[in-house]
């Protein structure tokens, strides 16, 4: 379970390949009339290719990650060559405005969203480019939109997909704590009233189409907000007592690549390991961490053999593979 030298250019080259690839395209938009004909990259200079726009939200996070952990690989020079054509003021400038569309309320909620500000978080690590000043009222429009979600969402959304609240509420809290103290009691509040009283679970996963468990994503928001010793208790109670981690999260079978939906079951695996291995380590020596990390390490090796092939999963898997190899947050 680390990421190596072969696996980060494995995956730089992929995502370098779907980036700026703008077809095909699913494009989450509302139409208000014919005035709104036009081709996704009009709408969305920066985020137009990799299927969709999130995946290339996350692609590019992906490719920015790569490039800092890794400056000499070969792959280095194209990504920040494609970056500096793309993450330019006059195209973001079009994808905020963007934002303004009465019809653009819900775009990409929440899950877009939380990318969007772990990008902009990625982004702000690479110092010798303008890329994080440039992304930042982006990430500010989104941020402020996620706080006033949240004061009208009044029950976590715990499917195994897009929309599920815990998933996003990780990544926007990664992104708030260095920048916006009160965005952070307001997430560690909220998780705190919608999962904090959570045990026992029982839920019937995994879904057919989830690429995302919605305890463990809920788990693992609960140990970035919780002290070690709460949380530790708190996760007892949740899966460990019930017997439900032991006897129901197995790796998953994925029965065909090519159907999208189907696809996202390799998500799953990778989405299960990341949090596995991150709840594992919020543990410490606790007694059930290492069986925690056995248990990532059999999701991640039954996924990461089809991170490419069929451009349903390759336009995006990488990133959750990604995340799951990562040391760190």
């Amino acid at each position: 379970m680390e990421l190596t030298a072969d696996i980060a250019r494995n995956f730089a080259a992929i995502a370098l390949g779907h980036v700026a690839r703008p077809y095909p395209y699913k494009d989450d938009h509302v139409f208000t009339g014919a005035e709104d004909l036009r081709l996704p990259q009009d709408a969305h200079p920066v985020f137009f290719g990799s299927y969709d726009w999130h995946s290339c939200v996350h692609g590019w996070w992906t490719l920015l990650t790569l490039r800092r952990l890794y400056p000499d690989m070969p792959e280095a020079a194209p990504i920040t060559a494609l970056a500096q054509e793309t993450f330019t003021e006059a195209k973001l400038a079009v994808e905020l405005a963007y934002l303004d569309r009465p019809s653009s309320r819900g775009f990409e909620r929440p899950y877009g969203w939380a990318w969007l500000l772990y990008l902009h978080h990625e982004a702000e690590r690479h110092e010798d480019r303008e890329w994080g000043a440039r992304l930042e009222p982006l990430a500010r429009a989104f941020a402020a939109r996620l706080q006033d979600y949240l004061a009208i969402l009044t029950y976590p959304i715990t499917v195994g997909t897009h929309f599920n609240t815990a998933f996003a509420l990780i990544l926007a809290r990664r992104w708030a704590v260095a920048r916006d103290p009160a965005l952070v009691t307001l997430l560690d509040d909220w998780a705190e009233r919608s999962f904090g009283q959570r045990s026992d679970y029982a839920g019937w996963e995994p879904g057919g189409d989830e690429f995302l468990s919605p305890v463990l994503t809920a788990a693992l928001l609960m140990a970035e907000v919780r002290p070690h010793l709460a949380f530790a208790s708190w996760f007892e109670r949740l899966v460990l007592e019930n017997g439900w981690l032991a006897r129901e999260c197995r790796p998953v079978f994925v029965s065909d690549r090519s159907d999208g939906k189907i696809a996202h079951l390799d998500g799953l695996n990778l989405s299960r390991a990341w949090c596995l291995r991150a709840i594992a380590g919020a543990l410490g020596g606790a007694e059930h961490h290492q069986d925690l990390y056995r248990l990532a390490a059999l999701h991640l090796d039954a996924a990461m053999p089809h991170v490419a092939g069929d451009y349903m999963g390759e336009h995006w898997l990488a990133s959750f593979a990604l995340l799951a190899l990562l040391p760190e947050p």
